[in-house]
């Protein structure tokens, strides 16, 4: 199985407002940058996106090192709570869990990849995360631009 490393990011400027995601793919020595923006959205939205745009660019099956500095991807997958969510159909205290959509799009893909994350603190030097976050920003004020 091939070892991918991947890096993402999300931004948004205001909650909701317009939002960028940003991701590093790394193999061997093959490096892909993608980003991408929404006119309305939340920065968990754009957390999420990123994960997934990144997740399906892959071809095949791989063993993947995924590094984030969002606290809610990361533990929602590693602490079991988007297993836990499933398993009561993504109602949380009798309310829908936020952003179902995109947690259904994410579980085929952590099905088909063996992921581990990686938590990061974001804004701290960190060189991928930071390169990340430079794509997510300026995916975002691409889109505020063309309003």
């Amino acid at each position: 199985m091939d070892t991918v490393q991947i890096y993402t990011d999300g931004a948004c400027s205001g909650n909701p407002g317009p939002g960028g995601w940003g991701c590093v793919l790394q193999y061997g020595p093959h490096r892909r940058e993608m980003s991408g923006a929404e006119a309305s959205t939340t920065n968990n939205r754009m957390e999420l996106t990123a994960v997934i745009e990144a997740l399906s660019a892959l071809n095949r099956p791989c063993r993947v090192t995924l590094t984030t500095d969002s606290r809610y991807v990361c533990d929602s997958v590693t602490k079991g709570w988007l297993y836990g969510w499933v398993k009561k159909d993504f109602v949380r205290q009798g309310k829908p869990v936020p952003n179902t959509d995109l947690w259904k799009k994410l579980l085929p893909l952590l099905q088909t990849h063996d992921v581990t994350f990686v938590w990061v603190r974001g804004h701290a030097g960190h060189p991928e995360n930071e390169r990340c976050d430079a794509l997510a920003v300026k995916a975002r004020e691409e889109i505020v631009k063309a309003k």
